[in-house]
């Protein structure tokens, strides 16, 4: 009986030992998923802060922030999709440099990427379809299969009109510098990355990077591209310091109040400017503004700038002309009772084209 009692005891011993193992690998591959995906945040972040560096000595910057609600307000894909057409081509057409896309959640804090990389084919919301939109556009042609795996969001795309922004460069262009995506190197021990840039050929970076990264490659003066120095990646910041206009960042906002605080600048929107047919009318040739570094213009949805900042916990108690230095109404004397957001977009960065441009020149001079 001792015996058996023993042998008993020595096989739940085994079977816990067991159990310990299981449960230890199923910490292990939870700890390394939660490993990657901090090691994916610090990459992102460290791009952010080197493309805010970089932005401390360049030319003004103007940023838009539109509500992802307009989004859900459309009868089809399709005409979501023309939609955030729209507003991409009004960002490249006006050198907008950065797109802001809010929600109005109240108390949400998480401005994260994830609102896209999380969202479902069935349950995507407006500002992540938005997001994804205005992505894929402003994104070079020859970098979007690499860059985006297929989504239900995406099937109308081929419909829309291209951007046609300086860096979406053909095969046959030489420019100074050309977006790329990193390559998986064939030898092990190489120095360099290979990078799509697309041209005939791949152009090796002199440094070692993940595969599957965009970055921005200086190109050089030597059109060789099976001989000479590795070429160099710069801040995607760096062909505007020079002058050209290479594109718009686009940034998720939880809510009105988040897209100020949240600021990828370190000194933040200096400027901020809200649009309504309740603002103050000025004539687009009387309007002017301060000098800044960083500019913000914002648009509301359906019920407008004034319900977004009524639905901000941040804003309780306030009136809307106190969350922005300038609330303007674009488009006085309107013939239709509504104006869509798209429309307003035009309508308002046609507006302020010649206000900023004089503040612009002055940094020029």
């Amino acid at each position: 009986m001792a015996k058996k009692k023993s042998r008993e005891i020595e096989e739940e011993t085994k079977k816990g030992a067991q159990n310990d193992v299981s449960i230890t690998n199923g910490d292990s591959e939870s700890h390394e998923k939660q490993s990657k995906k901090k090691k994916k945040h610090r990459e992102k972040e460290r791009e952010r802060k080197n493309d805010t560096l970089s932005l401390q000595n360049e030319m003004p910057t103007v940023s838009i922030a539109v509500p992802g609600s307009i989004i859900d307000n459309t009868q089809s894909f399709e005409l979501a999709t023309r939609l955030a057409g729209q507003i991409a081509r009004a960002a490249t057409i006006f050198r907008i440099d950065e797109v802001v896309v809010f929600d109005n959640k109240s108390t949400s804090e998480d401005d994260s990427t994830d609102v896209v990389e999380n969202d479902t084919d069935e349950g995507e919301t407006g500002a992540a379809f938005l997001i994804r939109i205005l992505s894929y556009l402003e994104t070079p042609q020859y970098l979007r299969k690499g860059l985006f795996p297929k989504h239900n969001s995406l099937r109308f795309v081929g419909l829309l009109p291209p951007l046609d922004a300086p860096h979406h460069l053909r095969k046959h262009e030489w420019a100074s510098y050309r977006e790329g995506i990193t390559l998986k190197n064939q030898d092990q021990g190489s120095i360099g990355t290979l990078v799509d840039v697309g041209l005939s050929k791949n152009v090796m970076i002199d440094q070692v990077i993940q595969p599957g990264r965009r970055v921005t490659v200086a190109m050089g003066t030597n059109r060789n591209l099976d001989a000479g120095a590795p070429r160099k990646i710069v801040p995607s910041s760096r062909p505007r310091e020079d002058g050209m206009y290479w594109g718009y960042k686009v940034r998720y906002a939880s809510n009105i109040s988040s897209v100020f605080k949240n600021c990828p600048y370190k000194e933040g929107y200096d400027y901020r400017m809200g649009t309504s047919e309740h603002g103050l009318v000025i004539k687009s040739s009387e309007l002017n503004l301060p000098s800044f570094r960083h500019l913000l213009i914002a648009f509301g949805g359906l019920a407008g700038l004034e319900e977004c900042i009524e639905e901000d916990n941040d804003f309780k108690g306030k009136n809307v002309r106190e969350a922005f230095d300038l609330y303007l109404n674009t488009c006085p004397h309107q013939g239709s009772r509504t104006i869509r957001t798209e429309e307003a977009i035009f309508i308002s960065l046609q507006y302020f084209l010649e206000p900023i441009n004089r503040v612009s020149s002055k940094y020029e001079h």
